[in-house]
């Protein structure tokens, strides 16, 4: 498989998900800003979408869109419980997580990455990703992970997410939760691959 990223963009959610899965797979960079791959090849002929992430498989066929992959990238390796089973109410729980963090968390820390954003849009973002953010930390209390006992994919997603914010300076320390949460998180020997991988902490 060939994963197509972009440093801490949200492709790092199916990069720490392959790590932790251990499968075999390659990886291609992508510039967040630029269509354009290392080699100088044009990214959207591999995704027209123009964004990351993007899985090719080994029989050719190629996924988008985050929360897709990762659960695909969870059903190769079932043992690893990365998701639950197909069919019961924990993998509808788990797409609900899904769901909410990408339409909700990471949609709303779009314009605070925008530079032609106004103000007045930044402010009312920051506004939402408080609110969406504590219900994040609310179902936190008292369990390690997202889902409960078990590390899953829904984790390697919210812990991408929220890292924005040092980038973006959202404030977390109103939730001490999640600073030991992000801690947990990047502890993972997995994790600390995929961000020495990225260059996003130093080997």
């Amino acid at each position: 498989m060939k994963l197509y990223y972009s440093p801490g963009a949200c492709s790092l959610s199916p990069h720490i998900a392959l790590r932790e899965a251990g499968l075999a797979f390659e990886t291609v960079k992508k510039e967040l800003h630029s269509q354009t791959l290392e080699d100088g090849s044009d990214y959207r002929a591999i995704n027209p979408k123009g964004y990351v992430p993007a899985l090719v498989l080994d029989d050719g066929q190629i996924l988008t869109e985050g929360p897709a992959i990762v659960q695909y990238i969870a059903d190769l390796v079932p043992g690893k419980k990365l998701a639950p089973p197909a069919g019961t109410m924990e993998r509808v729980r788990l797409q609900e997580w899904l769901n909410y963090i990408t339409s909700e968390i990471h949609k709303t820390f779009s314009p605070l990455f925008n530079k032609k954003a106004s103000e007045d849009w930044k402010a009312a973002a920051r506004e939402l990703l408080d609110r969406r953010i504590d219900i994040v930390a609310k179902a936190l209390e008292g369990r390690a992970w997202l889902m409960g006992d078990a590390f899953t994919v829904a984790d390697c997603y919210l812990f991408t997410v929220l890292n924005w914010a040092n980038w973006v300076k959202v404030d977390l320390s109103r939730w001490p939760g999640l600073a030991e949460y992000l801690k947990r998180v990047a502890a993972r020997p997995a994790v600390q691959a995929a961000l020495k991988a990225e260059g996003l902490i130093k080997s």
